[in-house]
């Protein structure tokens, strides 16, 4: 290999590092989506803190919302998978607690998409 071999290698590598910094974000989420039953429970601006208790077939989840961040802080489902997803601070991410029918989703101008999203 050449000098400018290993030059092109490096600015290659540095091409890939600075794309996945930048296009790998999701987008800064402006608001919290909270659905009960597969209907509209409310939308809630991620600019103060709050507490949204939210009634389901199984009992009350608690969502917690903060400057940026959203979660569920409490949920009477027997494996709590949507508790244990912690914190939410991406535009598209989604909490879903399916025994209970309520779910947490972070909306903004430049949501991530995936499979479910397709």
């Amino acid at each position: 290999m050449r000098p400018g071999d290993w030059l092109v290698i490096a600015a290659g590598l540095l091409l890939c590092a600075y794309a996945g910094a930048t296009l790998w974000r999701g987008g800064a989420p402006d608001k919290a989506v909270i659905r009960a039953g597969g209907e509209l429970f409310g939308e809630y601006p991620l600019s103060a803190r709050r507490t949204v208790e939210v009634p389901g077939p199984l009992g009350v989840t608690l969502i917690e919302i903060e400057p940026g961040r959203a979660r569920v802080a409490a949920d009477p489902g027997p494996r709590q998978y949507c508790v244990r997803q912690g914190w939410l601070t991406q535009a598209g991410a989604v909490a879903i607690c399916a025994p209970n029918q309520v779910s947490l989703g972070l909306s903004g101008r430049g949501g991530q998409y995936d499979s479910l999203n397709y």
